[in-house]
């Protein structure tokens, strides 16, 4: 748990600026804190000795000003940078796992705990912490310089007594990092079971067994309380150790400069400035403590989300593929080849695939085989969404409907221009829809295509949800389309259709289908067999 970590100026060169603009802001209300304690020292010392204290008042106040205006700057550009930071560290994650393998993404509990609240810790750490840190860099080298020509005594002080500070700091910031670990794992662990119990709700109400899981999640939060709570113990203790630390330093400053006043070796004016300047060393190192403990959240989370986004070396890259490229309105013709391809599911050595290779071009390609023989797999790993464990793909860019489409929480219409490269009319759509029989139903709806669907299509039918996946794939541009069992879920009417618009779709692009249906491989150009992990081409 590092107090700044410059892979994050790396892996988010979007954030240089707003993290430049905080350091020199911070730095610059660094600058003004030493030119207060001038000032105030010369203008008690004009009033007492009867000098031109109004002219000192003016630069008191004008210097107090300009110290309060940048104070204000500071959280201003600090709550910028924070939800800047913040925000780009989330979408660099997830673009990173939308386009990464399965093998490469983390667990859902993990993944959920990172972009949500990892990435929303950030933005303390980023608006409080950082400003102290530059302020606990800048301001207390700036105190001792001057009080090097102010009062050298003062100034020994204050560099033998200054380290100590973060010593204690990091001392006691040892037992945080290991507290804060234990809390992020609970928080994982709580958000981990929340997630299946919310997914899992239907079947446990169905067997009434859902008031059980209300303890197990009590359980499980009170473990991230209690765990917080002894994070903020070892913060408290921090914060006092410092505190007096800091208060014991600025003491003994504060007594070898009476001593020297009342003997008369040293001027009212030096004895001031040492006095108001030994305090402003100390001050910016308390903070950074304090502010460190506040945001100690935000520094493990962008630990973790820094080394999530570190590109990943330990295996090959899986394809030999061109990059997918953008298209516009033609759409050109698609291939895929794979080659020797074999895939073990993490944690298994059993191969779910098995030396399979697969040529398609543009036309339709059936991949068949029993449930388990892999077919899925398959086209998961075309898509890209698994690494093979051997073997060689290569293919365009593709549009993948799954047996499950993922459908957001928005309207039917956002659902449909989902991902588009071009921008779609409504009559687009509607004709798209009419090409899987879906037209009516949606113009039937309340506001049509402006209706609000639920969280991943909630309200619709398995066969609705198909259906409106596959006239996304009408309306995409892709050259190589993959359908896992696009017919399944459908009446004999319904199917029908899909299986005439499949047949269609294939004749300008590359379509592979996994299916059990038999009428979808009687219309194919090509046919794959899977038996277990192996594969046999079957003539169409």
């Amino acid at each position: 748990m590092r107090p700044f970590d410059l892979r994050l100026l790396r892996a988010a060169p979007e954030v240089r600026g707003p993290v430049a603009a905080l350091t020199v802001v911070a730095g610059a209300q660094g600058v003004a804190a030493i030119a207060l304690a001038f000032a105030l020292a010369r203008l008690v010392t004009d009033v007492v000795s009867g000098g031109d204290w109004q002219r000192s008042a003016v630069w008191v106040v004008a210097t107090f000003t300009v110290r309060a205006g940048l104070g204000v700057l500071v959280e201003r550009v600090g709550a910028s940078t924070s939800h800047r930071v913040s925000a780009g560290l989330r979408r660099r994650l997830l673009a990173r796992w939308l386009t990464a393998p399965a093998e490469r993404r983390p667990d859902p509990e993990r993944a959920s705990t990172l972009a949500v609240q990892g990435a929303s810790a950030v933005e303390p750490y980023a608006a409080r912490f950082l400003p102290a840190l530059v302020a606990g860099v800048v301001v207390p080298v700036l105190a001792v310089g001057a009080l090097v020509v102010v009062d050298p005594l003062s100034a020994v002080i204050v560099v033998v007594t200054l380290p100590l500070l973060p010593l204690f700091a990091a001392l006691i910031g040892r037992e945080t990092q290991d507290d804060t670990m234990s809390r992020w794992r609970a928080l994982e662990q709580l958000a981990g079971h929340f997630g299946d119990v919310m997914r899992g709700l239907p079947t446990l109400v169905s067997y009434g067994r859902a008031r059980r899981q209300v303890e197990v999640v009590r359980a499980v939060s009170e473990q991230h309380r209690t765990a917080t709570m002894r994070t903020l113990r070892v913060a408290f203790l921090s914060s006092s150790a410092l505190e007096l630390l800091a208060s014991i330093s600025v003491a003994i400053v504060a007594v070898t400069v009476g001593l020297r006043l009342t003997h008369g070796s040293m001027t009212l004016h030096a004895g001031l400035l040492a006095i108001l300047l030994a305090p402003e060393a100390y001050w910016p190192i308390r903070r950074v403590g304090a502010e460190f403990h506040a945001a100690a959240d935000g520094a493990t989370a962008v630990d973790a989300i820094l080394t999530e986004l570190e590109p990943a070396t330990d295996c090959p890259t899986p394809r030999d593929a061109a990059a997918p490229t953008p298209h516009g309105g033609a759409i050109s013709r698609g291939v895929v080849d794979a080659e020797g391809v074999a895939y073990a599911y993490p944690g298994s050595d059993r191969l779910v695939l098995d030396d399979v290779s697969l040529v398609a071009g543009p036309g339709l390609t059936v991949v068949t085989g029993e449930s388990g023989a892999g077919k899925s797999t398959l086209l998961d790993v075309v898509a890209g969404l698994r690494m093979p464990t051997q073997g060689r793909v290569s293919t365009a860019a593709v549009h993948y409907v799954t047996q499950r489409p993922f459908l957001p929480d928005g309207t039917v219409g956002e659902a449909l221009r989902l991902g588009a490269a071009r921008e779609l009319t409504d009559a687009y759509l509607l004709s798209a829809l009419g090409r899987v029989g879906l037209a009516e139903f949606v113009s039937g709806l309340p506001d049509g295509l402006d209706t609000s669907l639920g969280d991943d299509g909630f309200g619709l039918s398995a066969g609705q949800r198909t259906r409106l996946a596959l006239a996304r794939a009408v309306l995409s541009t892709a050259p190589v389309l993959l359908l896992d069992e696009p017919t399944a879920h459908l009446d004999d009417e319904s199917a029908a259709r899909v299986r005439d618009l499949v047949r269609s779709l294939a004749d300008d692009r590359c379509v592979v289908a996994a299916t059990h249906s038999s009428d979808l491989v009687a219309i194919a150009d090509e046919h794959l067999h899977l038996a277990g992990s192996l594969a046999e081409a079957v003539t169409a």
